[in-house]
């Protein structure tokens, strides 16, 4: 990667470090990409709102292929000393989408300076961490006609620099489910006047396991309570309503989806034993990320051709990533770079993108484009 290039996106990450936005608030950190991209290039740009994508076009009869890179920040508290900390109270970048950014923006340079024989598609996406800016960003896929996508994640635990991939699932499908239960309320002296939903979300809670069991699913199940909140802090006062907050994961889809109706129909049926009224909302919902065997094989060409190190990883991750919605729609793939075996994880206070990471990036996605 030209020196001046690796420079430039290292500046550009700690900039996008320091005015750190939560999902659907990126305002100032979209700006700012766009921004970047206009001064050092002559891409073509695509303004959608909430997220953008710049273009080098080769020739209409070459093929498309895109790059994604999210860029929101996580609701944490920036607790280490670093020059480039967020200076916004209560947001940083504990995931290293700041680190993706500035990689695909390396890579733009790269790419206007010194070409390419395909179409490409720098694709900025908004909300990751909600699992809302790949839903809104996936109809690029079909507009465009875009043959095949790309993109990497740093993550800890992994040897540093090196590129880790897998074919078929690699992350596991997730939602945030909440269950609300109404009855009566009644004095806590007499609850048999009213209606209390304590009873029935605790018959809820106690049947997860069996729900979850390995014996009667094929691959990982899981469903984690969040939160359960039933009435008031009030002695005198038999409670009413309840929440029952789980957030359901599954490594199949098919079988999360089997999950969620087991868990509607249970508490619908105990709603009608007691007598009361359930509804059901759903927040933060990921898709399986399913990686296509074709593209993960170009990763492991580029990392041989390059001289890259190469993991092939034995299981998926049980964290989710918005990215599968892409995939459902063209061929593609993730990989996920080491930051190191013992370097602080991701969503934790003590973590930073390892700038060294980015020139890594850079020529994994020029090898691939050179594909």
């Amino acid at each position: 990667m030209d020196k001046k290039n690796l420079e430039l996106a290292i500046q550009l990450r700690h900039e996008l470090h320091q005015h750190p936005e939560l999902s659907n608030l990126e305002v100032w950190t979209k700006q700012h990409l766009i921004d970047f991209l206009r001064t050092h290039t002559k891409l073509e740009i695509v303004d959608k709102g909430l997220w953008f994508y710049a273009i080098y076009r080769a020739g209409e009869d070459k093929k498309n292929i895109a790059f994604r890179a999210d860029f929101d920040a996580l609701p944490m508290q920036e607790k280490i000393d670093i020059p480039h900390a967020s200076q916004f109270p209560g947001i940083s970048h504990k995931c290293g989408h700041d680190g993706h950014s500035a990689s695909l923006a390396g890579f733009a340079l790269e790419i206007d300076q010194n070409g390419a024989d395909k179409n490409i598609f720098f694709l900025f996406q908004h909300a990751e961490e909600t699992g809302d800016g790949a839903a809104q960003c996936a109809s690029f896929i079909k507009e465009q006609n875009i043959e095949e996508i790309f993109a990497y994640h740093n993550m800890s635990g992994l040897a540093f620099n090196s590129v880790n991939v897998i074919n078929g699932t690699a992350h596991c499908a997730s939602r945030g489910m909440t269950i609300h239960m109404e009855g009566s309320p009644a004095h806590a002296s007499q609850p048999e006047d009213g209606v209390n939903p304590a009873f029935a979300i605790a018959k809820i809670i106690n049947a997860i396991p069996e729900l979850t069991s390995p014996k009667k699913n094929k691959g990982v199940v899981l469903c984690t309570v969040v939160q359960v909140d039933i009435g008031e802090r009030a002695f005198g006062v038999s409670a009413s309503k309840g929440d029952l907050l789980l957030t359901i994961r599954a490594l199949y889809e098919e079988e999360l989806d089997k999950l969620q109706k087991n868990l509607e129909d249970l508490a619908k049926d105990q709603a009608d034993k007691y007598g009361l009224k359930v509804t059901f909302t759903y927040n933060d919902v990921f898709p399986e990320t399913v990686n296509h065997k074709e593209s993960s094989d170009k990763f492991r060409q580029v990392c041989e051709a390059k001289g890259i190190p190469l993991v092939e990883m034995k299981e998926a991750f049980r964290g989710s990533e918005d990215y599968g919605h892409y995939l459902k729609l063209t061929k593609g793939a993730m990989c996920y770079i080491g930051n190191g075996e013992d370097y602080p994880h991701v969503h934790t206070f003590e973590y930073d993108f390892r700038d060294d990471i980015i020139e890594t990036a850079v020529e994994l996605f020029k090898g691939l484009a050179e594909l």
